[in-house]
């Protein structure tokens, strides 16, 4: 029996579809753009948009949240100084201004509550899975954590706002001791330091 390789198609739609969005969201706000403005742009038929998506905004959360899960998955802002620490989330943050227009439709008074909660938990699950393997088992429910992933996704969206005004290595190196002291708070008052 002879195995077929997996069809390329479905993989290639949705990257069309994707970049068609990020090149439209460039141009205008994510609520004036059409499914029909993303398939012209992207060439694919609207029947396979939709065998993929089931509107806009889901696109627009798929095109976001993929890339950024890798991405975080590949951080570490909860590290315990394995990098220097103003290169620790640069990387974070360059993405982050590579698709600015993206993450400010997404991100901003128009934008999805979805794609929110998505990044805050991936952000959250990032820093509780560093802390544990920091030396001290992080306990199973993490405030710390959470509110850890919340000061860092409120930094983002600051950033956005405010049109990027420092570079990723400057935002990481401002960013990073203020999170790395709430961490270490946390850590002192787990082990009994402070109560």
């Amino acid at each position: 029996m002879t195995l077929r390789a997996p069809d390329p198609r479905p993989g290639r739609s949705r990257a069309a579809l994707e970049n068609a969005l990020r090149e439209l969201i460039a141009e205008r706000p994510l609520a004036q753009i059409s499914v029909a403005d993303i398939t012209k742009r992207a060439c694919v038929n609207r029947s396979t948009f939709y065998e993929h998506y089931t509107d806009v905004s889901d696109l627009a959360a798929s095109a976001c949240t993929a890339v950024f899960d890798e991405l975080v998955a590949s951080t570490s802002p909860g590290d315990r100084g394995r990098t220097p620490p103003a290169d620790r989330l640069a990387p974070l943050f360059a993405h982050v201004a590579q698709y600015e227009a993206l993450y400010r439709a997404l991100l901003g008074d128009d934008g999805t509550v979805r794609v929110h909660n998505h990044l805050l938990r991936v952000l959250n699950r990032a820093i509780h899975t560093q802390r544990s393997r920091g030396g001290d088992p992080a306990p199973a429910y993490d405030p710390a954590s959470a509110f850890v992933a919340g000061a860092l996704l409120g930094s983002i969206v600051d950033w956005l706002d405010h049109g990027c005004p420092l570079s990723p290595r400057e935002m990481s190196a401002t960013v990073s001791p203020q999170l790395r002291g709430a961490l270490q708070a946390a850590r002192e008052r787990e082990a009994g330091h402070d109560t």
